[in-house]
């Protein structure tokens, strides 16, 4: 899967990242490589709990698609 994210410098040094597509997925971090680091680590928690949140959904169905 390839998401888009968005890198920008933060007001304090260093950097600040966001992906759109995955609304309230933020990290920060000091290098643009670390960013990269951190911002996947958050994108791959922010997916366990969104998948986590829909299988309580007793009448929810789980399916994979790969993008």
């Amino acid at each position: 899967m390839k998401l888009t994210i968005l890198v920008h410098p933060a007001d304090e040094g260093g950097f600040g990242a966001e992906i759109p597509a995955l609304p309230g997925c933020i990290s920060e971090g000091e290098t643009v490589s670390e960013i990269l680091m951190n911002i996947r680590e958050a994108a791959e928690g922010w997916m366990t709990v969104a998948t986590e949140r829909a299988v309580t959904d007793t009448d929810a169905q789980v399916v994979e698609l790969e993008l």
